[in-house]
């Protein structure tokens, strides 16, 4: 391509170098032919014709009419390659403005030549740069975004832990019943801030790719019947009841089985969260020979259409989540998401009065060595 644009340029070049040529031969050639006529016309009119016979003298002659031809051919020329100056001195001063930090500049891009190349990469490396610094901004507001976060999340269980612990301390009289409520209070806050400090962990090594994945056989439905079985206490506790369905008794496929685990903790989890006014879990499993899919279904709060798209966003949370009981990082569905990218699958949601369902669908033969790693968005 590159080679294509030099070609058609110096083939240009060498046009308008012929044009100016063939217009200086006939400028020369009409004067070689015409002087003695056009001096013998001076004489007999009564004018000066001594510059003209001295341009009969072979030396003379010879200078005037190469300086002549230097003239003529050069102007020429210029008014042939007037267009390539312009575009280049427009080149110029938009590169002048992009190094004075003004990365709004575009050039136009005309014609098909090295110069049109050049302004239309011009224009790509100012939107690079601008994508850049916009990702650098991004960036920075989700540094001060994760701070705030952490140092909010951290500190409320923490400060609740620290104030029952002190009032157990201060040797206080303090009947059996009482004190036994302050610690399971103090012994859930801290299981609660260990949870929270493993979704920061946890979303700090899918992020930033130091989790190595083990790819195995793992039977998706036998995983997904533990995990309900390890929940069911907190599907007592929430009057839950839940119901696992497939449309085979069996399924196994290949992927990393503690991060399948990881990624359908945090859908059932987040399921007995907002989904407890429900009073019911759905967990589906549809497969074929080449993919499986994999419904996590509740039945409680319906999510706004316009904050569906936004749910796998790191630290997003729907505005009646953020409470203390439910409210978590944020981490959770954007972790989910990156497993599932990691597997090389597809994750989306859908809410209305019919429940809000998880849906993920995987691939039976995962090979790792053909999969991107996503990154959590």
């Amino acid at each position: 391509m590159k080679n294509d644009m030099s070609g058609r340029f110096y083939a240009r070049v060498v046009a308008n170098i012929f044009y100016s040529a063939a217009v200086t031969c006939l400028v020369e050639i009409f004067l070689v032919t015409n002087v003695s006529m056009i001096a013998d016309y001076l004489r007999e009119s009564g004018g000066s014709s001594r510059p003209l016979e001295g341009m009969g003298s072979a030396t003379v002659g010879v200078l005037c009419y190469v300086l002549l031809g230097i003239v003529v051919f050069s102007a020429v020329f210029l008014v042939l390659q007037r267009k390539s100056l312009e575009y280049i001195h427009k080149l110029y001063e938009a590169m002048q403005n992009i190094s004075e930090g003004d990365l709004t500049t575009e050039v136009d891009v005309v014609g098909d030549d090295e110069f049109s190349s050049m302004a239309a990469s011009l224009n790509q490396m100012t939107q690079d740069i601008r994508s850049l610094m916009d990702k650098e901004r991004e960036a920075e507001r989700t540094k001060n975004e994760l701070i705030t976060n952490v140092a909010h999340d951290l500190r409320t269980p923490l400060t609740s832990i620290i104030g029952y612990l002190e009032l157990l301390s201060t040797g206080t009289s303090i009947p059996p019943e009482m004190e036994k409520k302050y610690i399971d209070i103090a012994y859930t806050k801290a299981k609660r801030l260990e949870k929270l400090i493993e979704d920061l962990f946890g979303f700090t090594k899918l992020n930033y790719g130091k989790i190595s994945m083990k790819v195995s056989q793992v039977d998706v439905i036998k995983l997904l019947s533990q995990l309900l079985e390890e929940f069911y206490p907190s599907f007592a506790e929430k009057d839950l009841v839940y119901e696992l369905r497939s449309n085979v008794p069996a399924k196994v496929i290949t992927a990393d089985g503690n991060l399948l685990a990881r990624l359908f903790d945090n859908l059932i989890n987040n399921a007995i969260k907002y989904g407890a006014e429900g009073k019911q879990i759905l967990v589906d499993v549809e497969a074929d020979e080449t993919i499986v899919k994999i419904s996590v279904t509740n039945f409680g709060y319906v999510i706004p259409e316009k904050e569906l798209p936004m749910l796998f966003n790191k630290f997003y949370r729907v505005e009646h989540s953020r409470s203390s009981t439910t409210g978590g990082t944020g981490l959770g569905l954007a972790i989910s998401k990156n497993i599932v990218d990691m597997h090389g699958g597809d994750i989306h949601v859908t809410s209305d009065l019919n429940g809000t369902v998880f849906t993920v669908t995987l691939q039976v033969d995962f090979d790792i060595n053909k999969e991107n790693f996503g990154k959590i968005g």
